[in-house]
C-alpha cells in the first residue's frame, strides 16, 4: 500500500487547516434526509479542532456548473454540522476570495469554518490551478477527508493537495485500509460478491476482480447474461445479448487466473417484479419463457455460504437479486446475514460499498456488523476496478 501522511503525523495547533469534506448529502424540500457523511465526518474535525487546529471545511454539494444557485447552497450544513460536532461553525458565503480569506483570518484555535460549494466556481471541475492557489492562499496544512470524491481530479481534491502539505483524515485513512485489506494485501481466500443489473457497467471490476480474488460469484441480472452466454434458456429475463461474447472471455481470464466463478445453481423467477407476486424455485436453464429470474434461489445460498466458511476476506458490491421488491430480497438477506455472523465470530474480514450494496446491507440489518461499509460510491467501485483516483494520489509521500 502507498505510503499516506496521516493526522498521525500532523500537529495542528496553530494551523489553518484546510479540511476536503463530503457534505453532497441527500436533501428534500430542504431538509437534510440522510446525516450519514456528516456524521462520518465529524471525528476528523473533532479530533482538529480539540488539538487546536483551525479547521476551514470545503465541500461540493449538487451539480451547480459554475454558478451560484441558491437551492445548491452549502448554508444548511452549517447548523447540521455544528449539531453533530455539538460546537459552533462559522459560515463564509464563498470557498475563495475576500469573503473566505476574511473568515479564515479571524479563526482562533479550536474553531471551525463552512466555506460555500466549491462548485460555485467552475475552476472546481476544471482542475484550475488558479483556483487551486485561491484555496490554498487560505491555510496552512490540507487535510482530504472525503474519498467519495477523489475519484474527480479537481481543484478541491487534487490541485491544491498539490501546493500544501496533504494529510489524508481519518475518513479517508479507514477506507485506504480497509481497501487494502480487501484487495492490496489480503488474507486469502478472497471471495468478491458482484451483483447488479449490468455486465456492460462492471466490466472493469469483473476483469480486475477475477485476476485478484480466490472466488467471484456473480449474482443480479447480471448473472442472467452470463448463463445466457452459457446456452442457458433464461425465459423473459433481463440479460444483455450483445454481451454474451465479453461473458464467455471473462470466464475464461477467471480460469487462466485460477479464480474461481461461482454462477447461480438454481433462480427464483415470478412471471413480474412485483411485490409478493407468486414465485417458483427453478434449477438454472429451466427458466419457463413467459417468467424472468428475479434472485437466486437457496441452493445457491448455500454454496456461496460455503465459500465464505472458508474464506478470510470479503469484498461486496451490488445485490444478488431484486431486492428493493420482496420476496426477490431473501438470497441478499440470507447471504448478508451469514457475513455478518462470520464477521463477528472473527472469521473473516468483510468490505462493502456501492450504493445498492450499501442499501441491500441496511435492509437486511446488518450494515453495523461488517467490518467496514464504505459510502463512497464512484470512489469505491474504480478502486475495485484497479484504477488511480487522483485524489488519492496527490496525497501519496514519494
Amino acid at each position: 500500500m502507498p505510503r499516506f501522511r496521516t493526522l498521525d503525523q500532523l500537529d495542528p495547533r496553530g494551523k489553518r487547516v484546510l479540511l476536503r469534506a463530503d457534505l453532497n448529502v441527500p436533501v428534500k424540500d430542504g431538509r437534510i434526509t440522510d446525516r450519514t457523511r456528516i456524521e462520518r465526518l465529524c471525528p476528523t474535525i473533532r479530533e482538529l479542532a480539540e488539538k487546536g487546529g483551525r479547521v476551514i471545511v470545503i465541500s461540493h454539494f449538487e451539480r451547480p456548473k459554475g454558478r451560484r444557485v441558491p437551492e445548491m447552497s452549502l448554508k444548511p450544513m452549517q447548523e447540521a454540522l455544528s449539531v453533530a460536532l455539538g460546537r459552533p461553525v462559522a459560515w463564509a458565503d464563498d470557498c475563495i476570495g475576500e469573503a473566505a480569506e476574511a473568515a479564515a483570518a479571524v479563526l482562533k484555535d479550536g474553531e471551525v469554518l463552512l466555506l460555500e460549494n466549491t462548485r460555485y466556481h467552475a475552476g472546481e471541475e476544471k482542475n484550475d490551478p488558479e483556483m487551486a492557489r485561491a484555496l490554498a492562499r487560505l491555510a496552512d496544512v490540507y487535510v482530504n477527508d472525503a474519498f467519495s470524491a477523489a475519484h474527480r481530479a479537481h481543484a478541491s481534491t487534487e490541485g491544491v493537495a498539490r501546493l500544501l502539505p496533504a494529510y489524508a483524515g481519518r475518513l479517508m485513512q479507514a477506507e485506504l485500509e480497509a481497501l487494502d485489506a480487501a484487495l492490496g494485501n489480503p488474507a486469502r481466500p478472497v471471495v468478491a460478491i458482484v451483483g447488479g443489473a449490468k455486465v456492460s457497467t462492471k466490466l472493469d471490476l469483473l476483469g480486475n476482480l477475477s485476476r485478484k480474488v480466490d472466488v467471484l460469484v456473480i449474482g443480479g441480472a447480471m448473472a442472467n447474461t452470463f448463463l445466457a452466454a452459457q446456452g442457458h434458456a433464461m425465459g423473459r429475463s433481463l440479460q444483455e445479448a450483445e454481451m454474451h461474447d465479453t461473458a464467455r472471455r471473462i470466464l475464461e481470464e477467471a480460469r487462466a487466473a485460477n479464480c474461481e466463478i461461482l454462477l447461480p445453481l438454481d433462480l427464483v423467477v415470478a412471471p413480474s417484479l412485483a411485490p409478493d407476486v407468486p414465485t417458483r424455485t427453478v434449477p438454472v436453464g429451466a427458466v419457463p419463457e413467459d417468467m424472468m429470474a428475479l434472485d437466486v434461489g437457496p441452493e445457491t445460498v448455500a454454496a456461496i455460504e460455503a465459500r465464505l466458511r472458508r474464506a478470510s476476506t470479503m469484498v461486496w458490491n451490488g445485490p444478488l437479486g431484486a431486492f428493493e421488491t420482496p420476496p426477490f430480497d431473501m438470497a441478499t438477506v440470507a447471504v448478508a446475514q451469514s457475513v455478518a455472523a462470520l464477521t463477528q465470530s472473527g472469521g473473516i474480514r468483510s468490505i462493502a460499498g456501492g450504493g445498492d450494496t450499501v442499501s441491500a446491507l441496511k435492509h437486511a440489518g446488518v450494515a453495523e456488523r461488517m467490518s467496514y461499509v464504505s459510502a463512497a460510491g464512484g470512489a469505491f467501485l474504480e478502486w475495485l476496478e484497479g484504477k488511480t483516483l487522483p485524489g488519492v494520489a496527490a496525497l501519496e509521500v514519494a
